[in-house]
């Protein structure tokens, strides 16, 4: 195994910015891999997850003024502080110079990376990410796209390329590490509310 693999490089609360891309209404109509409704509570749950550990935000967007629509709303209730970079046309969110910018400002070189599709606007964001020298984790369960062919062949692109494939509820774990470190209670509290529903019923249960 490489430096780059578990656990050598593992997630680290201070090396780690959360990359949210094109996460719009318009788009998200046209995801057909996996369940509408989950992806929204996955990427909110990543945004509550990146407020629990103190990570910095990048919220992009691709042609709002066209199909592709706005910001999901949950995203930007949950993060109205975040500045969201306004792309007018690049795919590649990389090949925008505010985007690029505003990761390198993060100084963080761990990126979490989310978004819709996921066989464009993931795939491009993180191959570009590995080029730069980022060590980059794709969250699959928190993006989404049109077949789920597509999606499996973004996964095999990405993999072969060095970026990590995980899931929502496996990066704050491995945030996390411990229970009995800070932001344990809201970890669960998330799993509970958003990520991972049936936890919040062994939570009551426990507390009975």
């Amino acid at each position: 195994m490489t430096s780059t693999h578990y656990p050598d490089n593992r997630l680290e609360r201070e090396r780690t910015a959360l990359v949210l891309v094109d996460h719009q209404v318009g788009l998200l109509l046209g995801v057909h891999d996996q369940d509408q409704e989950q992806l929204r509570r996955n990427v909110v749950a990543l945004a509550k997850f990146a407020k629990v550990y103190g990570l910095p935000v990048v919220v992009t967007t691709s042609a709002e003024q066209g199909p592709n629509g706005a910001l999901l709303s949950e995203l930007a209730h949950e993060l109205p502080d975040v500045a969201v970079v306004r792309r007018p046309g690049e795919i590649d969110a990389f090949d925008n110079e505010e985007f690029a910018s505003a990761v390198k400002a993060t100084g963080r070189d761990q990126l979490v990376i989310a978004g819709i599709s996921t066989d464009v606007c993931v795939a491009f964001a993180a191959l570009s990410g590995i080029a730069a020298g980022y060590q980059v984790h794709a969250v699959l369960d928190a993006s989404g796209t049109w077949s789920p062919l597509a999606s499996q062949a973004a996964a095999s692109r990405m993999e072969a390329a060095g970026v990590t494939l995980n899931s929502t509820v496996a990066v704050a774990a491995e945030l996390q590490r411990d229970w009995r470190q800070p932001g344990g209670d809201g970890l669960a509290a998330v799993y509970a509310s958003h990520a991972i529903p049936f936890y919040g019923s062994l939570v009551t249960y426990v507390q009975q």
